[in-house]
C-alpha cells in the first residue's frame, strides 16, 4: 500500500510547504515497521566555492567522512524502526556503541521525529548484516554525518503512519490530529490513541512507498538539546553487558601464550601434557597466534599460560628497535622541493613513536564453532568483514557465520579489527569447544594494534610577512587499512579527486588540510615496513601531522614578529575557523601575563565539516616537573584547557563536550608521556602501569569546552576532533615555556623509562596478590 505522509497539525508547515521531501517504506509486518530511502544528492557535500585564496587540497573538496557517508547511502533504505505493542519504538543500530555514544543521539534523532520521549526508544545493535554493504562500519567520526538524515527520514514515516492509522480509527479528519510523547489527540473531540494502541492498526500487510517532510531546525526540540547517555544509569551500576559479561552455554575462560617478539611463531610444546594436567584446564592446542588454553577460570588460565614452555620462531620485526625504524623511516622520505634563494625558509623533522591503541576494554570474543556453523560475539566496528574473513578461515559458507555485535568498552579504532573474534573462531574450532577468549592487558601491549611509528619533514617559505609555501612530508611504518575501509575506496574509486593512490595515500589525501591560507601547499605520505601489527588509531594521522604543522606555525610567528593567535587569525582560511580561535582565545584570556617556565599554546583543526581551537597552558618548572608520584611519570603538567569546538549541528551537546574532553586527554597524553619503547623485536611496556596515559595528577585542574552556536544545519565530524588540535596546542605551549621547539614526541621517550620492563618470557605477569598495597 502506497501513502503520502506530510506532518500534521503542525500549522503551515504541515502540508510540506517549504521542506525537503524524503521517500521512505512502510514495511510488510505484524506492527508498524519502516526504512528510509535516499537519493545520491541528499547527503552530498555542498560545492566548492568558484573563487578561494589558494587551491583547496583534496580533503576540502571530498573528504575521508564524505567517502563514508556516499558509500553508506545505496543501503540507507534498510535502516529499519520497529513499534512495538507496548508504545516503545525499537532500532537495531548498525555501528558499533564503544562508549562515544552514539546509542544516546541515534535515540535522540528517533525521537525528535516520532515525537516519542526519549525513554521509550530502544536502540540495540544489529548483527553482522552483509545487505548493508558498507553501511555496517563505525570510523571516521562518520555515524552521526551518515545516520542523520536516514533514521529521521525512518521515524518521521513513522509518525506519518501512526497518524493516518489513529485519523481512520477516530474518524477524524488529519489535520485535527496532533502527536506528542506517543499519543496522538484530535483538537476537535480530544480523544486520544498512544502508539502502542495504533502499531498493529498501523502496520502494512504489504510494502510501500511513502513522502515525508522532516522537521526545520527551529521545531526541535530534542536534537541540539543536552542528555544524559541512555545506557548512564546501567554503566554505573555495573548492568551494562560486554563481550565477558554474556553467558554462552559451555563458553570457558581462554587465553593465549604468545611469542616474545611481534608476531613470533611456535615450533613447538615441550610441557603440552603436563599443562593440560593442571588444576581446571580442560584443553591446550597450539594455533597460528601462540598456544591456548581453556580452563574452568581466566586465573587458571594465566596460571597455565606462565608454565607453558614453547620454542618460538622467529617474528615480523625481530631485532627491531626505536633507533632501526627512525632510520628506515627519514631514508624513506619524499624530497622537498628546492628552496627559493629569495626566500627564507623554517625547516623541521619531528619523531612520533609508536603508541598503543590498546582500549580500556581488553580484546576478547567469545566464539562456539560447530562442524556446519559459528556463532560468534564481541565489539566490532566492521562485523560484514569480520564475517566474512571468519567464515573463510573456517571454510564455511558466509551465511552460517553468525557475528553478534556487542557493545565496547572503549576503541578508538582499536575494534575496527576483529583480531580477538577471529583468534577465538580458530581457537573454538581446534578445541571443538565454546571459548570465551581474553587478551591479557599484556598481549594488548605488546602484540595489539599500535598507531605507526612517523617522522614527518616540514619546510615553509616566507617572504615580506607573507607565506608562500608549505610542504610536509610525512613518512609513517604502514598503516593497515584491512577492516574494510579498502573495499569503500575501491568501491567509490571513480568519484575521488585523488585516483591512482594506495589505500593508506588516500586516506591520508581526503583527511590531511591546512586551515591556512600558505600559498602553495602540498602534503604527502610514504610508507615503510609492514612487520606491525598496526591500526588507524583515533585520528589516524592528524595527531602527528597537525602537531608538526602548528609548532612551523609558532616558529613562523615568531619569524615574522606576530604573535601566535594573530598569525592564526591572519591565515586562517574561514570564518568558521576564525570564530572557534576567537573564542578559545577570549575564554583563556590569551597573552595574559605568565611566570617563567610556564606558557600558553593555541591550535587549530579543521576535519570532516567541523573545527576546533584548543588553547592550553603548561607547567614546565622544576617544582612541577620534578614531582614524586608513586608509579607515576609526571614531568610537565597541562594546568588549562579551553576549547572550542563548531560540528555545525551538535546533536547531543553534553555527549560532545564529553568526546572532547576524551580528545583533549588523548591529546595530552601522546604529546607529553605515551608512548611505545621498541626494542629488539618487542614492545617494552606491558601494560597500563608502564604506559603512562593522561593521569588524575596530570589532567588540567581548569578545563572548559565550548560548543559553537550550530552554523551549518547538519552534524560534522566529531569523535576524534579534539586529538589533533589538543596535541599540538600542548605542545606549542611546551615550545614557548622551554625556549626550544619540541621535536620527539612524546617528550619523555629518550629518558628514563620510569617503570621495570616485564619479562616477555613467560609473556603475561603473575596475577597480582597485593591489591591493598597499591591502593591510594
Amino acid at each position: 500500500m502506497e501513502t503520502h505522509s506530510a506532518r500534521q497539525g503542525q500549522g503551515p508547515a504541515a502540508a510540506g510547504l517549504g521542506r525537503r521531501r524524503f521517500l521512505g517504506y512502510v514495511l510488510a509486518a505484524s506492527t508498524l515497521t519502516v526504512a528510509a530511502e535516499l537519493g545520491e544528492a541528499v547527503l552530498a557535500p555542498d560545492e566548492a566555492a568558484a573563487v578561494v585564496p589558494s587551491v583547496p587540497g583534496p580533503a576540502e573538496i571530498y573528504d575521508l567522512n564524505d567517502m563514508l557517508t556516499h558509500a553508506a547511502l545505496p543501503t540507507a533504505d534498510l535502516i529499519t524502526i520497529r513499534i512495538d505493542a507496548d508504545g516503545t519504538a525499537s532500532f537495531a543500530l548498525p555501528r558499533a556503541e564503544v562508549g562515544q555514544g552514539i546509542t544516546t543521539s541515534s535515540a535522540m534523532l528517533i525521537a525528535e521525529e516520532l515525537d516519542l520521549p526519549l525513554e521509550r526508544i530502544r536502540v540495540t545493535l544489529a548483527d553482522a548484516r552483509p545487505e548493508l554493504l558498507f553501511n555496517q562500519l563505525t570510523g571516521g567520526s562518520n555515524t552521526t554525518i551518515s545516520t542523520f538524515t536516514p533514521i529521521r527520514v525512518a521515524a518521521a514515516v513513522a509518525r506519518g503512519r501512526l497518524l493516518e492509522a489513529a485519523s481512520l480509527e477516530l474518524g477524524e479528519a488529519l489535520d485535527t490530529l496532533t502527536a506528542k510523547a506517543g499519543v496522538i489527540t484530535s483538537s476537535a473531540t480530544g480523544r486520544s490513541l498512544t502508539y502502542g494502541e495504533l502499531a498493529k492498526k498501523a502496520a502494512a500487510v504489504t510494502t510501500g512507498r511513502v513522502s515525508v517532510g522532516l522537521k526545520e531546525p527551529a521545531e526541535f526540540t530534542v536534537i541540539g538539546t543536552a542528555r544524559r547517555r541512555v545506557d548512564a544509569l546501567e554503566a554505573v551500576t555495573g548492568r551494562k553487558k560486554f563481550a565477558m559479561d554474556l553467558h554462552i552455554p559451555d563458553a570457558l575462560p581462554t587465553m593465549v601464550c604468545r611469542p616474545p617478539t611481534i608476531n613470533g611463531t611456535v615450533r613447538s610444546v615441550d610441557n603440552l601434557a603436563e599443562v593440560r594436567a593442571m588444576p581446571g584446564i580442560t584443553d591446550v592446542v597450539a594455533v597460528s597466534t601462540g598456544v591456548a588454553v581453556r580452563g574452568r577460570t581466566f586465573g587458571q588460565c594465566i596460571d597455565a599460560v606462565r608454565a607453558l614452555k614453547v620454542s618460538w620462531g622467529p617474528g615480523s620485526a625481530e631485532g627491531a628497535s626505536d633507533t632501526t625504524i627512525r632510520d628506515e623511516l627519514r631514508r624513506a622520505e619524499l624530497p622537498l622541493p628546492a628552496l627559493d634563494l629569495l626566500t627564507e625558509s623554517v625547516d623541521a623533522r619531528f619523531t612520533f613513536h609508536f603508541a598503543s591503541n590498546s582500549a580500556l576494554e581488553t580484546n576478547c570474543a567469545i566464539a562456539d564453532v560447530r562442524k556446519d556453523s559459528a556463532e560468534i560475539w564481541g565489539s566490532m566496528k566492521s562485523p560484514i568483514v569480520a564475517q566474512e574473513q571468519i567464515a573463510l578461515r573456517l571454510g564455511l559458507p558466509v551465511p552460517a557465520v553468525t557475528v553478534h555485535v556487542t557493545e565496547g568498552g572503549g576503541s578508538f579504532g582499536r575494534k575496527l579489527f576483529h583480531d580477538a573474534a577471529a583468534e577465538a573462531a580458530e581457537v573454538s574450532k581446534a578445541m571443538g569447544k565454546p571459548v570465551k577468549l581474553m587478551w591479557h592487558r599484556t598481549d594488548d601491549f605488546r602484540q595489539g594494534r599500535a598507531h605507526p611509528m612517523a617522522t614527518s619533514r616540514v619546510r615553509a617559505t616566507y617572504a615580506l610577512g607573507q607565506v608562500l609555501t608549505y610542504d610536509q612530508r610525512h613518512t609513517s611504518v604502514a598503516t593497515d587499512f584491512g577492516h574494510g575501509v579498502g573495499e569503500i575506496i575501491t568501491s567509490e574509486a571513480a568519484r575521488l579527486p585523488v585516483g591512482g593512490l594506495a589505500f593508506s595515500e588516500t586516506i591520508f589525501a581526503l583527511s590531511q588540510q591546512t586551515p591556512y591560507d600558505f600559498g602553495v601547499v602540498t602534503q604527502l605520505l610514504s610508507e615503510t615496513d609492514k612487520g606491525f601489527n598496526t591500526g588507524s588509531m583515533r585520528n589516524i594521522y592528524s595527531p602527528n601531522v597537525r602537531c608538526a604543522q602548528e609548532l612551523v606555525v609558532d616558529e613562523l610567528a615568531g619569524r615574522t614578529g606576530k604573535d601566535p593567535y594573530r598569525f592564526r587569525r591572519e591565515f586562517a582560511k574561514d570564518e568558521r575557523v576564525r570564530a572557534v580561535l576567537d573564542k578559545v582565545a577570549d575564554v583563556g584570556n590569551w597573552g595574559r601575563s605568565m611566570p617563567a617556565g610556564t606558557a600558553q599554546g593555541i591550535a587549530l583543526h579543521p576535519e570532516y565539516h567541523a573545527c576546533v581551537a584548543v588553547l592550553a597552558e603548561i607547567d614546565c618548572r622544576p617544582q612541577t616537573t620534578g614531582r614524586k608520584v608513586r608509579d607515576a611519570c609526571t614531568g610537565p603538567r597541562v594546568t588549562k584547557v579551553v576549547c572550542a569546538v563548531d560540528v555545525g549541528l551538535a546533536v547531543n551537546p553534553q555527549g560532545l563536550r564529553a568526546q572532547m574532553m576524551g580528545g583533549i586527554m588523548d591529546g595530552i597524553a601522546i604529546v607529553l608521556s605515551s608512548g611505545l619503547h621498541l626494542d629488539d623485536g618487542h614492545f617494552l611496556e606491558g601494560s597500563w602501569d608502564n604506559y603512562f596515559y593522561t593521569r588524575q595528577w596530570n589532567v588540567p585542574p581548569e578545563l572548559e569546552i565550548v560548543v559553537m552556536p550550530p552554523t551549518t544545519g547538519r552534524p560534522g565530524g566529531a569523535g576524534e576532533l579534539a586529538v589533533a588540535a589538543a596535541a599540538a596546542a600542548v605542545a606549542c605551549a611546551y615550545g614557548r615555556a622551554t625556549g626550544t621547539m619540541p621535536t620527539s614526541f612524546p617528550i619523555n621517550h629518550a629518558g628514563p623509562l620510569g617503570f621495570e620492563p616485564l619479562p616477555t618470557t613467560p609473556p603475561i605477569p603473575a596475577s597480582p596478590t597485593d591489591g591493598l598495597n597499591r591502593a591510594f
